[in-house]
């Protein structure tokens, strides 16, 4: 059974769907998955659950950061030459 979606609300509006159950390991404290509807079909983004922020990116590397406080997951595909 898929975790209860907490809604949130973006910068602009917007409504978006945080799960919980859906987590990726952050340097200080998880990520989690946003979605665009209920359904879960589209994904939108991470709420960084160190600091309960929406402003995160992703770089092509699969990196993710916290534009609020810093927290970041390492890329998918990480070694020492992606420094």
């Amino acid at each position: 059974m898929a975790a209860e979606l907490e809604c949130a609300e973006t910068d602009d509006g917007r409504t978006v769907y945080i799960d919980r159950g859906m987590v990726e390991r952050g340097a200080q404290g998880p990520f989690f998955v946003v979605f665009v509807t209920e359904d879960r079909a589209t994904r939108w983004g991470y709420f960084c659950g160190n600091c309960n922020s929406l402003d995160t990116a992703m770089d092509t590397m699969g990196r993710v950061e916290c534009n609020v406080c810093g927290n970041i997951r390492k890329p998918d595909e990480w070694d020492a030459a992606h420094e």
